[in-house]
C-alpha cells in the first residue's frame, strides 16, 4: 500500500512510531530521494515534517493497522 501521511509534531511522530512498530514488515517513508525507516523515531525527525510524506507498507500490515493510521493519511 502506498499513501501520503502528515505528521504534525512530536506527539504525532511518537504515536505513528508506536503504531508502525507493530507492523511485521518494513514501513518506508519516502521524501524526495530519501527512504527512511517508518519505525525509527530518529529517522522521522530527520525529515522536514511541514509537507506530507509518502508511506509504503505491506498490504498485510496495511489491513492490520489501517484504522490506527487513518488519522495521519492525507489525500
Amino acid at each position: 500500500m502506498k499513501c501520503r501521511i502528515k505528521l504534525n509534531g512530536i506527539n504525532d511522530v511518537k504515536e505513528f512510531v508506536n503504531i508502525t512498530f507493530k507492523a511485521e514488515h518494513d514501513v518506508d517513508l519516502i521524501c524526495g530521494k530519501y527512504y527512511i525507516d517508518g519505525k525509527s523515531i530518529m529517522g522521522i525527525f530527520s525529515l522536514l515534517l511541514d509537507q506530507p510524506i509518502e508511506m509504503e507498507l505491506a498490504d498485510e500490515d496495511a489491513k492490520m493497522l489501517k484504522n490506527q493510521l487513518e488519522k495521519f493519511i492525507v489525500d
